[in-house]
């Protein structure tokens, strides 16, 4: 845990009882703030008593006694209206923050010099985060992860020199971090989302840019418009930045060229990373994660040597892309986090030859979005109530059969591929939501993984139940 000193001595109000507010609430006792916690569901306010925390209701306390709001991500700040916490700690003039703010504080009060890498973007930043952690590891830096990719950022080990942080944020969380200041703070693309709690692209732009623009080195994709606006006015503004793109060739920065990440200065250029055979980076979407990755290693004092290795043995994000099992030519993939058609597609588009198991609880679309990547697929296995919508969709252009479940499509997709002998993926990246089977997509994922294990000849890449 980390500690909140930087409250010690102050009251806070905290809304929002999930698993990081409760991280939170604690964090800020520990640390000697006299903490006031609550949320509008009646049980997460019992299960915070019951845990020690002063529960109240916010409406009733003295807001000018009150040093600030820790408010948890997922509660609404300004769109579609402000919560009604929000209005009251407005009225009040006491400053609105979440759980990363209190850890930049805490971090510039205990070690500013430890080194802070803070990744956003619409897409790819979880992958982007377990890679820049996984090459830390393996060079053997002490490394903390955390943030938006599951783990509470307070829970984490407290700041100390050479302690590196590696945080996943979202838009949410920084909207709730007006100081954060990383060592490197990296901005892969920009595509409309969240607009529900953003109101509009413009605004959903302007959060992300306060994680890079605060930063000592920014690494920014921009293949993007969105993003190469926000790269050229920060750097006006006098921070540095590093471009990246998988598309560009460009003349100072990281770019993607025939499965190679190079390095573009000073006129000359020099090939950082060779990703082929690297199955866990496949595709354009990876290179551009891979070349952030890099980024941000280098910038924070790695050698290419050591992000050579690690870039090498990253054994992939759990359930994203992710080679489960190999059988002579044959790859099984794990791609359960794809439960739309656009998270779909980057697997989609990175093997040549897919058995493609598909299907779950539908999503708006389908998967008419995915026609142009047909061409990819052997044979696709449908599952789940999407079944005969998918089936529709492929019509002639893609053989199929109605597989049902998962089960019957791992083994049928595992024979064929099996009895075509040629290099292929047989790849479970569903399109859909997991819940009329399944209870979520870790838990698809990992009955895929067991499924694939069952299989005669396949050799394991990661454990059932273990490595997934």
């Amino acid at each position: 845990m980390i500690p909140v000193t930087t409250f010690s001595g102050r009251n806070v109000a905290l809304f929002g009882l999930g698993g990081s507010g409760l991280a939170t609430a604690h964090a800020l006792v520990v640390g000697g703030a006299e903490v006031t916690v609550w949320d509008d569901n009646p049980d997460s306010v019992e299960k915070a008593a019951a845990a020690g925390l002063v529960t109240a209701d916010l409406r009733g306390i003295d807001w000018a006694a009150q040093a600030a709001l820790v408010l948890s991500p997922g509660v609404p700040l300004t769109h579609p209206k402000p919560h009604w916490s929000v209005d009251l700690a407005h009225a009040a003039g006491v400053e609105i923050i979440g759980d990363i703010e209190l850890f930049v504080r805490e971090r510039r009060a205990q070690a500013p010099d430890c080194p802070f890498i803070a990744i956003t973007g619409t897409n790819g930043k979880s992958t982007t985060t377990a890679l820049i952690a996984h090459i830390l590891r393996v060079s053997g830096r002490d490394t903390q992860l955390g943030g938006n990719i599951g783990t509470a950022i307070l829970t984490l080990d407290p700041p100390k020199a050479g302690r590196f942080y590696v945080v996943e944020c979202s838009s949410y969380q920084i909207d709730l971090a007006p100081t954060i200041d990383p060592t490197a703070g990296i901005l892969l693309n920009l595509t409309p989302d969240h607009l529900d709690r953003h109101g509009t692209m413009q605004h959903y732009a302007e959060v992300k840019e306060r994680l890079v623009a605060g930063s000592r080195t920014a690494i920014v994709g921009i293949d993007d418009s969105y993003c190469s606006l926000i790269a050229e006015r920060i750097e006006r503004a006098g921070v540095a930045v590093r471009r990246i793109s998988r598309r560009s060739v460009l003349a100072d920065g990281f770019y993607a060229e025939a499965g190679c990440i190079i390095q573009a200065k000073g006129g000359a250029t020099t090939i950082v990373a060779d990703l082929a055979g690297i199955d866990t980076l496949k595709g354009a979407h990876n290179a551009q994660n891979a070349a952030a990755a890099i980024a941000a290693c280098l910038s924070v004092g790695l050698t290419v040597e050591e992000v050579q290795a690690g870039l090498k043995s990253f054994p992939g994000l759990k359930h994203r892309m992710q080679p489960v099992g190999r059988q002579g030519p044959i790859v099984f993939v794990n791609d359960s986090k794809a439960t739309n058609a656009e998270a779909a597609a980057p697997a989609l588009s990175s093997y040549e030859r897919i058995f493609w198991i598909a299907g779950g609880l539908p999503k708006a679309g389908g998967i008419t979005s995915l026609a142009p990547l047909f061409g990819h697929i052997v044979k696709a296995y449908l599952i789940g109530e999407a079944a005969a919508e998918f089936a529709a969709t492929l019509g002639e252009a893609v053989p199929y059969e109605i597989s049902g479940t998962l089960d019957r499509a791992v083994a049928h997709a595992a024979h064929d591929a099996i009895q075509d002998g040629a290099p292929s993926a047989v790849m479970l990246s569903p399109a859909c939501a997991s819940f009329d089977q399944f209870k979520n997509f870790e838990i698809r994922g990992e009955t895929f993984v067991s499924l694939v294990a069952e299989l005669d000849g396949v050799s394991m890449l990661v454990e059932p139940n273990k490595g997934t």
